[in-house]
């Protein structure tokens, strides 16, 4: 069978698309890139908020073309874990549901016929591993996320996902590692380290926090290159981490930290384990013990009872501290969440408000931050080979997709997945331009 996988949503899912991809591989189907050539089409699916659910509805009608065609139509992911059943009713149009928990029943499941040709399968916990073993190496695979654990044990206020994806459930540290050393023989030269908390790493299985033990494992691997880490807490962010950052040549000087807030009453009504004073200190300490780190946050506006004062609060800690990379959210109230029965919900439009003022000011920051990097030589990752030769790709400052991007026009050719040097010749808001040096 032909199978084309349309996924939505955070890098995990796009992990988890990449598993079950080589799990149909592993019993002979076919993986195809356009739902045309396909006979069966997966949706994998996010449901963290209103945007993104809305997104992956609007997404399973536009496949439903295809049925008439006879080909069968999968859903999957997020939004399937947290409303299965009103999904099964509601979606007649779909040829079956599967939850974050079943992808090892997609072969099965899609090789069966049942009666009515429906089928609706959504455990409630992990209750097998996902084979990671049978993981699909991407087309280009220069760049890969690896996932550390799935399910999370923080209660924020605003979040559904402890209730989606279940407790946080580490990955053995030799799994991991091992699924690390074939990306790299497949040509991966950049790990990206992900989970809903990385920094809560092996808590579970080992009792202590191991991620600094796992990086320097991961290290040792010698054809990666860069390794980043994504979705740290901030009260996670050990000394001993922070060395092994600062010690370890392929560990990027960056780091993706959610703080969400600054006002200590808005960070407990979030019911964050952070406050002002501890989060000022940690930046403080990364900051000094890795002089040029890059740091990326995210900040949530219009929290139930963020006042003018509060969000006052926030505007001068992003001018404080001019972080690198900043990215805004407007709260969005999810049922099922504390947040959503507070009182003091924000009107929508004063969220916007605070929202655009943020990333206004977060605008003259990045500039300023991107022209510091002018005359400076970077070394950055090719992603993409422009159709008129010029190179796109990152420094080791840049996540990919989300981050900053650096266009130049190459001395030598190249293929995605190189790694030269370059000399910033321009800089903008969010981009950099410059010419190939060698050294």
């Amino acid at each position: 069978m032909k199978v084309f996988f349309d996924t939505l949503g955070c890098p995990k899912n796009f992990t988890d698309s990449d598993i079950a991809m080589g799990l149909l591989e592993k019993r002979g189907h076919r993986i195809v890139h356009s739902p045309e050539d396909a006979d069966a089409i997966v949706v994998n699916t996010c449901g963290f908020i209103g945007d993104a659910k809305k997104e992956s509805i609007d997404e399973i009608f536009s496949m439903a073309q295809y049925r008439e065609s006879g080909k069968k139509l999968i859903v999957t992911g997020c939004l399937v874990q947290r409303y299965a059943q009103e999904l099964f009713e509601e979606m007649p149009e779909v040829d079956g549901f599967l939850g974050v928990n079943n992808y090892n029943d997609l072969p099965d499941l899609l090789e069966e016929n049942a009666e009515d040709g429906r089928f609706l399968k959504c455990d409630p916990c992990m209750l097998v591993p996902m084979e990671d073993s049978a993981r699909r190496i991407p087309d280009q695979p220069h760049t890969a996320y690896l996932k550390v654990s799935e399910g999370c044990n923080n209660v924020c206020a605003y979040c559904i996902i402890p209730k989606i994806r279940g407790k946080y459930r580490s990955r053995p540290e030799d799994e991991i590692v091992a699924e690390a050393e074939r990306l790299a023989e497949s040509g991966c030269r950049e790990l990206v380290l992900i989970a809903q908390d990385v920094t809560c790493y092996g808590i579970d299985l080992y009792g202590k926090l191991m991620l600094a033990h796992l990086l320097r494992r991961l290290c040792k691997i010698e054809k990666i290159r860069w390794i980043r880490l994504m979705y740290c807490y901030e009260d996670r962010i050990t000394d001993e981490l922070i060395q092994t950052m600062a010690e370890e040549e392929k560990i990027c000087h960056y780091i993706d930290i959610p703080l969400q807030h600054i006002s200590d009453l808005v960070l407990r009504s979030m019911n964050r384990r952070s406050t002002s004073e501890s989060i000022r200190h940690t930046l403080g300490k990364l900051r000094a013990a890795i002089p040029d780190i890059h740091i990326r946050t995210t900040l949530i506006v219009g929290f139930p009872g963020e006042t003018e004062d509060d969000y006052e609060e926030l505007c001068e800690f992003v001018e404080e501290q001019k972080f690198e990379r900043l990215g805004v959210f407007a709260y969005s109230r999810e049922e099922g969440t504390a947040a959503a029965e507070m009182e003091n919900q924000i009107p929508d439009e004063v969220k916007q408000e605070r929202l655009d003022g943020i990333m206004m000011q977060q605008l003259s920051i990045s500039l300023e931050k991107n022209r510091s990097k002018l005359g400076s030589v970077q070394e950055v990752l090719i992603d993409d080979i422009e159709e008129d030769g010029a190179c796109l790709g990152r420094t080791r400052y840049d996540a990919p997709e989300i981050d900053n991007a650096v266009v130049f026009v190459p001395s030598q050719e190249h293929e995605p997945g190189d790694i030269t040097t370059v000399e910033i010749t321009e800089a903008y808001d969010y981009d950099l331009e410059g010419r190939e040096v060698r050294k």
